[in-house]
């Protein structure tokens, strides 16, 4: 049965216990897991009626988290987005070969983001890495925006429904290319 609650060291047991979380972040609820956990992953996707070759984006609390899983063509790329980070903005590197491919998709990349949000960076910190983080919504569909729709929509698929609050941006973050600049949403 899922458990909807404001502990983040419950949601923390669950992740590292191989489950599915529902969780605020700058914008939207995310729905998050340990980005190693191949079974997690492939839980979320058939959740989100999302193909695996799109791949995910994960969001961590310190380039720390990143840096064993991209591998930046040149300093300048990196630079760009440190400008940004922590904050609401996700950048798309070469990913490395720590990076699964149940993460890239059909892609060579990965999409990483180091979050301001002080329930992310909470979650991150106690894990110890990063975390997928895709919108909690079925695929080309609206996202909810708060915790009692999130259960009305997903019931016990989900392991833990962190009900706090969401940051004051409106809506995902923006994704750019580390290597070129260009925004892609």
């Amino acid at each position: 049965m899922a458990i909807s609650g404001n502990s983040i060291t419950q949601a923390v047991t669950a992740i590292s216990q191989g489950g599915v979380v529902i969780y605020p972040t700058e914008g939207v609820f995310g729905m998050g897991c340990d980005y190693r956990n191949q079974q997690s992953v492939i839980k979320i996707l058939e959740l989100k009626q999302r193909p695996i070759d799109k791949g995910l984006v994960l969001i961590a609390s310190h380039i720390q988290q990143i840096l064993p899983l991209i591998q930046p063509e040149k300093r300048e790329h990196l630079a760009r987005a440190l400008k940004t980070w922590p904050g609401h903005h996700t950048w798309v590197f070469p990913a490395s070969p720590l990076t699964p491919k149940w993460i890239t998709g059909d892609f060579d990349s990965v999409a990483v983001r180091v979050s301001d949000h002080a329930v992310v960076k909470s979650l991150c910190d106690q894990l110890g890495h990063a975390l997928v983080s895709t919108s909690a919504n079925i695929s080309n569909q609206p996202a909810p925006n708060n915790c009692q729709e999130l259960q009305q929509l997903w019931h016990n698929q989900v392991d833990y429904y962190l009900d706090l609050p969401l940051g004051s941006a409106t809506g995902p973050s923006t994704i750019r290319v580390a290597e070129t600049g260009e925004t892609i949403r």
